[in-house]
């Protein structure tokens, strides 16, 4: 039996080499059907970066965005953007996301967005639809992981 003190430093080594890994490649990797979300990204070292779910009830100039689904999406990426700039990255960094709607009709929606901000290579994703949010004026919430300094 491994005691839960071996056990915490065997992850914390195996953390330390991931994040130790040389700088190199990411890929994409695309299904037969056309691509409505991200199946797959391959990342070959680079910064791990684990983004806490963001939302937006409000942009910049503090105007609602209470009933504007397109609004929220925006200021989320926008949100989430400035997040990776400040850890030396960017959007196009982010390998992973998972999206929570309050309503399945968002869907589609949200894929159009999301294509015309990250363009066809965006991150494997997961759609959850939920009752309500954190914030009820809320009509999205994404989170995700991003590796910065892989290609």
């Amino acid at each position: 039996m491994v005691s839960t003190a071996s056990s915490r430093a065997f992850i914390g080594l195996v953390a330390a080499a991931l994040l130790a890994a040389p700088l190199h490649a990411k890929e994409f990797l695309k299904g037969e059907r056309p691509q409505t979300r991200g199946q797959a990204v391959i990342t070959d070292g680079g910064k791990i970066v684990w983004l806490a779910g963001q939302l937006a009830v409000v942009d910049d100039s503090g105007k609602s965005l209470a009933g504007d689904l397109d609004g929220q999406v925006r200021q989320i990426f926008k949100l989430l953007n400035a997040t990776l700039e400040k850890a030396g990255g960017k959007l196009s960094d982010m390998v992973q996301m998972t999206v929570f709607i309050t309503d399945v009709r968002y869907g589609d929606r949200l894929t159009q967005l999301r294509r015309e901000i990250l363009g066809d290579n965006f991150p494997g994703s997961a759609l959850i639809t939920v009752t309500a949010l954190a914030i009820p004026e809320a009509k999205v919430e994404i989170q995700g992981y991003a590796v910065i300094g892989s290609k």
